[in-house]
């Protein structure tokens, strides 16, 4: 649960950050990026509840709040994705030790989750890897990533 929260922190800091730098479209796709990451939280919170379990909130760390680019952002967000992974990954595992089998189920909604969250963050990083220093292709793919908007479904489903 702390680990969604703090994706969402992570991704609301890069946000401001590209604000920062006038870039709005860039600033717009973090935005929505944390907004799914909140939708990630209330759905284990909802679960951990549902299970009957007492959800206890701890401390978040703070994100970093400067990259050099915003190919280091998006960088870092892939990372952190690929963290996220892992982490899913080594619940899901003890949820097969344990015999957990409604949490195993559970966590499969993250696992798919995950493939597409790898894979966006993904496409962005090889785009901005083919834009290097061009200015105006910054110019226009941030007003691709403008575009973007939220396919994530309510935290309780």
């Amino acid at each position: 649960l702390n680990a969604e929260f703090y994706s969402s922190y992570l991704y609301l800091s890069m946000s401001a950050y590209f604000h920062s730098m006038d870039l709005d479209g860039f600033a717009h796709w973090m935005r929505v990026q944390t907004q799914e990451e909140l939708l990630h939280a209330m759905k284990v919170y909802d679960y951990i509840n549902e299970r009957g379990g007492r959800v206890i909130l701890k401390q978040i760390d703070g994100p970093s709040t400067e990259w050099a680019s915003p190919l280091e952002a998006f960088e870092e967000a892939y990372t952190h994705e690929q963290k996220m992974t892992k982490m899913i990954n080594e619940l899901t595992s003890m949820a097969i030790e344990e015999k957990d089998h409604a949490t195993n189920v559970f966590l499969q909604w993250f696992i798919n989750e995950q493939v597409e969250e790898e894979a966006n963050v993904k496409s962005v990083v090889q785009t901005l890897k083919m834009i290097g220093d061009a200015k105006d292709s910054l110019f226009f793919y941030d007003r691709e990533l403008a575009k973007r908007t939220s396919t994530m479904p309510m935290a309780t489903q």
